[in-house]
């Protein structure tokens, strides 16, 4: 089994990655794989809003010219995913944001959703403040695709500014070993488990204004 961590940070070295880096020690005592895709210091569009995807419901974005689709065809092959980001002005990276937006929409409009019932989870990062609301903004993406959360104790919000620090925030470091803990007893379960998923069930689609 394989877990794709999906980090925002652009110091490919930094605190994001060491709270990975803990993830995949954790998992590796329970027999599962990690691979960390490096999103920080690539130059990603944000969604232009074309409805392309809808239209083609190819499960693809039509910019094919950033790691988008090659993000979507990792999270598609891989059992789980793990989103972590540093915090910037309380809320994720701008590249981050930009790939969730258009890796999220894209897939969601396709037949079948590849990230529907997949395993996931999430941190973040922060010198100070700001954690929580990019905390749940990761979680935003998640639920939206019906993904199957491993949660632990507390929010996973590790604090720290210089690289490696975070490894000093006991309580953070902690709760992100239980997420990773949980993550890997679900994965198992999932394997071993014998009862079909639910069927995805077409719902309508409304806007607020009414005439």
């Amino acid at each position: 089994m394989k877990v794709l961590a999906i980090n925002g940070s652009p110091h490919i070295h930094g605190n994001t990655s060491t709270g990975i880096e803990l993830v995949k020690e954790e998992l590796a005592l329970h027999g599962i794989e990690l691979e960390k895709f490096d999103l920080g210091l690539q130059v990603i569009r944000g969604c232009t809003a074309c409805n392309h995807c809808a239209k083609t419901k190819s499960g693809k974005c039509v910019f094919d010219d950033d790691p988008v689709n090659e993000g979507i065809d990792k999270i598609a092959q891989a059992d789980a995913v793990l989103l972590a980001s540093p915090v910037h002005y309380s809320g994720i990276t701008g590249t981050m944001k930009s790939f969730l937006d258009r890796a999220f929409f894209a897939t969601s409009r396709a037949p079948v959703n590849p990230f529907r019932h997949k395993v996931a989870a999430a941190f973040v990062c922060v010198r100070r403040a700001g954690g929580l609301p990019a905390f749940q903004s990761l979680l935003h993406y998640l639920t939206y695709a019906e993904m199957i959360l491993a949660t632990g104790s507390y929010w996973p919000v590790l604090y720290g500014a210089a690289p490696g620090e975070v490894l000093k925030d006991q309580e953070g470091t902690a709760v992100l070993k239980e997420i990773s803990r949980n993550m890997a007893w679900i994965l198992k379960n999932m394997k071993s488990g014998t009862t079909p998923p639910p069927q995805k069930e077409p719902k309508p689609s409304m806007n607020f204004i009414r005439e």
